[in-house]
């Protein structure tokens, strides 16, 4: 089955002035990752403002992507919904469109208990053919994925490992530690992606992918190598555009930098669009002081 590992940018969903989807950008960016040279392609996250698209949306974006792909490299697809039955009925048209992995977040909005959160999985699991990626966002969801829910659920043959978006580096350290060395633990927070690697980690799916995914690309390979120096300077040259986040709903300033930097996928969806006027001077201050060559492409 299907193992995941590397730099695997989630992707924003391109958006006309309009609020309308974009397709025709979208696969320009799928073009972009491929050359950028990223081990695969994640669509219809949280970066991709899956909480903001219906069923049919998510369906034509999924396959797009797929597409434009072309078997090029592997596609996953977050799947996830607020009910089971939603969540299987989208991951079944995502198999069906032939995607090769789902990334499936947490329930959202209610509370789940960690037995329901396990049964949730399960039935899923059950549902597809597909390997399978929990996402544990607690901040966004109010639903976190306890140590040991993690450990049982990795029992299940098509649950393949988890992504940890809580940005608690010590919650990422007991996921690794309780769960054998096949499960795929890879950091959702993009400032503990070496971190995370170091600790035992296969990768990342990382939000500002969508800003300069040739540097991620090229952290990876240090840390591949073995260049722990050189893999820790290009972690750190992160922060100055991870700081920016608090303008404002943090993937829509990720977003924003992506246009400013050149690559038009427009705005986020109402009513998370956020204030230009006051995120674009403090963007292009941090892009101009710490990365002036993304301004040149």
């Amino acid at each position: 089955m299907y193992q995941p590992k590397g730099i695997i940018p989630a992707m924003a969903t391109p958006f006309y002035p309009d609020g309308s989807l974009n397709l025709d950008e979208l696969g320009n960016q799928v073009e972009r990752f491929i050359k950028s040279g990223v081990h695969a392609i994640f669509t219809l996250g949280t970066n991709g403002e899956f909480y903001a698209l219906n069923f049919d949306e998510k369906v034509q974006v999924m396959e797009t992507v797929i597409q434009k792909a072309a078997g090029r490299i592997p596609v996953w697809v977050g799947t996830g919904c607020v009910t089971t039955e939603e969540t299987i009925q989208l991951s079944k048209r995502a198999q069906s469109a032939g995607v090769d992995a789902l990334s499936v977040i947490t329930p959202y909005f209610g509370q789940v208990s960690q037995k329901a959160m396990a049964e949730h999985y399960r039935s899923v699991a059950k549902a597809v053919d597909l390997p399978i990626l929990m996402y544990n966002i607690p901040a966004r969801t109010g639903n976190s994925i306890s140590k040991e829910t993690v450990a049982e659920l990795a029992k299940v043959e098509n649950i393949i490992g988890i992504k940890d978006s809580s940005g608690n580096f010590d919650n990422t350290l007991q996921y690794l530690e309780i769960t054998h060395r096949e499960f795929a633990v890879i950091a959702g927070n993009d400032s503990l992606i070496l971190s995370t690697l170091m600790a035992g980690g296969v990768g990342a799916i990382a939000g500002t992918g969508n800003i300069f995914p040739e540097r991620l690309v090229e952290m990876y390979r240090a840390w591949e190598s073995g260049d722990i120096v050189k893999a820790t300077q290009i972690q750190d040259s992160i922060r100055p555009i991870r700081d920016c986040l608090k303008l404002g709903n943090p993937n829509s300033v990720i977003k924003r930098a992506a246009n400013l930097i050149g690559y038009p996928v427009g705005p986020a969806r109402a009513p998370f669009d956020g204030d230009y006027s006051v995120w674009d001077p403090a963007l292009m201050k941090t892009l101009e002081k710490y990365y002036p060559e993304l301004l040149k492409k």
